[in-house]
């Protein structure tokens, strides 16, 4: 046997022994630093414990710090979100519009027909798109509170192709209670729409994409509930008075 390779073989154990041992005194100091970080975490603990016992206030302050930093990061995103979705959102073919096609600013509604908010604040839309002749107003179908909410979304969007869906949409809106497919039939033969056409037409691919694009473009913005508003670049949640509409449209029309 060559003695250099006799040399290795005996230094294997010699190397073994050398790397147990610095293993050893390494997970030692390992511990003992634990130890001590488990003991300065304590006392840590025990310091931040007793503050905030004595100033509870601090809690408080905290929380509406990170909701405000919460709020503040969800304008960010809305505000990035609507200008990344303009065209989406107020030049869509498939979407109704109210008011001067031309209009110097547009507002967007996502309602749903069983939302009792979006009844609520029906006739201060209505009034507000009759008072401004420069307004132009989109409605948005987000039928988001069952069923009976996507049945009337799909009969109000296939009720375009017979020229009464503003009749169809007051009216629905108008209806007090739950509605079903009965119920929805009943008032679009209220206004003149012929029925049978209706229901053919409400399983129109067309129809059924509007419903699917509206759903995610309201997922992307943000709207998780119906009235959702937009003046301009603003998203605004939930009903509001015809006073705060128009101020709205005031601060829209200001940024034109």
């Amino acid at each position: 046997m060559p003695s250099l390779f006799r040399s290795a073989l005996l230094a294997l154990p010699v190397a073994a022994l050398a790397l147990t041992s610095t293993a050893l005194t390494s997970a030692t100091a390992q511990a003992q630093s634990a130890a001590m970080d488990d003991a300065q975490r304590a006392a840590i603990e025990t310091v931040i414990r007793d503050f905030l016992m004595k100033n509870p206030e601090v809690i408080l302050q905290a929380v509406e710090s990170l909701q405000q930093r919460e709020k503040i990061a969800e304008a960010e995103r809305a505000k990035k979100a609507l200008a990344e979705n303009q065209q989406a959102l107020t030049r869509n073919a498939a979407d109704p519009v109210a008011g001067n096609p031309q209009g110097d600013v547009t507002v967007v509604e996502f309602f749903d027909y069983q939302c009792g908010y979006c009844k609520a604040v029906q006739a201060d839309v209505q009034r507000l798109i009759k008072d401004d002749g420069k307004l132009r107003f989109v409605f948005k179908e987000l039928p988001i509170l069952g069923p009976a909410s996507v049945i009337a979304s799909k009969a109000a969007l296939a009720s375009r192709a017979q020229g009464k869906y503003f009749e169809f949409h007051n009216a629905l809106m108008a209806q007090r209670g739950q509605i079903d497919e009965d119920v929805i039939l009943r008032l679009a033969k209220s206004v003149g729409l012929d029925t049978d056409r209706l229901k053919k037409d409400m399983e129109s691919r067309d129809v059924l994409s509007v419903i699917a694009a509206n759903q995610t473009l309201a997922e992307n913005l943000g709207i998780h509930g119906t009235p959702g508003f937009v003046f301009g670049g603003d998203l605004v949640p939930g009903a509001i008075k015809l006073d705060e509409m128009k101020r709205l449209v005031a601060a829209a029309r200001s940024k034109s």
